[in-house]
């Protein structure tokens, strides 16, 4: 598997090359993005690089460089990738060893890889850990994703591809890199922004190409037991688009169901279309 790697202006692959007091190295101090790429090109760039800078102004820190984001995307997109990911990492720069911050400048980095097309379904856990709704960082991607590698790891022990939670209220709330649909008698709800989840950007797109297809979507507070009762279930994310869930937990389901390949094929033709 290839790895294309750049930093501030330099193609690394596999060199050493952030330094060891970034900050987001230290403390977590700093933002990413994951877009899909397709025959060489990233898709919903902007919409992600708009993300991008919403998360660097929750932490306080200034836009994103466009054009330096620009330079490493053709840098490490310059050889053929069919289907893969570019991932996008801003962080604050060099920084004490603490939660104080430096005067320094932003360190970005950029890198592709190629990664296998998503299975059609998939199996989805349930985990103990909870999503904090009114954390500082609530609705940021930031680099901190310790808890994610923690419930992700417990997912696959039991099988999943995909941990989900729930939020300090017993919420309904997202999963560690996807957003969650479930259809409840013939309606596709997801779980408002409130509840805490990322805005996910294949989320966004999955309400609005539904609903251009006559699919009704509502965003709307949701129990995590509602997992036990919805007649389809099925996930988002840049890589995956939608997938549909074949399992949550032991309890099996139909995958896909109708709204979910309505909803599917929403996507893929809205997508194949060229929309950004």
């Amino acid at each position: 598997m290839s790895v294309r790697v750049w930093v501030d202006g330099e193609m690394v692959d596999d060199k050493p090359s952030v330094r060891a007091l970034d900050h987001g190295i230290t403390v977590g101090d700093g933002v990413f993005e994951t877009a899909k790429v397709v025959d060489g090109k990233p898709f919903a760039i902007n919409r992600h690089n708009d993300r991008l800078d919403r998360s660097l102004h929750g932490l306080g820190l200034p836009s994103a460089d466009r054009a330096r984001l620009q330079e490493g995307f053709d840098a490490v997109l310059a050889e053929p990738l069919d289907f893969g990911r570019l991932r996008y990492t801003v962080t604050a720069g060099e920084g004490p060893l603490g939660s104080d911050r430096s005067d320094s400048p932003l360190t970005y980095i950029v890198a592709s890889m190629p990664v296998d097309r998503p299975a059609p379904s998939t199996k989805i856990v349930v985990v103990p850990w909870t999503r904090n709704e009114r954390s500082a960082v609530v609705g940021l991607k930031t680099t901190s994703y310790a808890e994610n590698v923690v419930a992700l790891a417990a997912a696959k022990k039991e099988g999943g591809t995909e941990a989900i939670f729930a939020n300090n209220r017993g919420e309904l709330c997202e999963g560690t890199g996807s957003s969650i649909f479930v259809v409840v008698n013939g309606e596709l709800l997801t779980p408002k922004l409130e509840c805490g989840p990322l805005a996910g950007i294949t989320r966004a797109l999955t309400i609005e190409w539904s609903r251009e297809a006559g699919i009704p979507v509502r965003e709307e507070i949701l129990p995590i037991d509602v997992l036990d009762t919805a007649d389809e279930v099925f996930i988002t994310s840049s890589t995956r688009d939608i997938q549909a869930v074949s399992a949550v937990g032991d309890r099996e389901l139909p995958a896909p169901g109708p709204v979910t390949t309505a909803a599917a094929k929403a996507f893929a033709d809205a997508s194949a279309a060229g929309r950004d």
